[in-house]
């Protein structure tokens, strides 16, 4: 599975981060053995720290909201 999709957690201030990896960042990334290695090269670039989360990768993405026991479509995320 080629880890397109990255979504980062970031449990100190209740931040999801979904970033679409470019083409040039999925090369750059076959080059780590450790994929966490290489998510430390863009902390500054997308503005998170990975001792403050965790963090997935999907190929991919799929995003549902839901409220009130619901799903929702078009809401306002907050």
């Amino acid at each position: 599975m080629e880890a397109k999709y990255v979504l980062i957690l970031d449990f100190t201030i209740g931040c999801l981060n979904i970033i679409e990896l470019t083409d040039e960042e999925l090369k750059v990334s076959e080059e780590y053995e450790d994929f966490s290695d290489f998510l430390s090269t863009l902390e500054d670039k997308y503005g998170f720290r990975l001792s403050n989360s965790q963090w997935m990768t999907t190929e991919i993405l799929s995003i549902y909201h839901y409220k009130d026991g619901k799903e929702v479509a078009d809401a306002e995320l907050v």
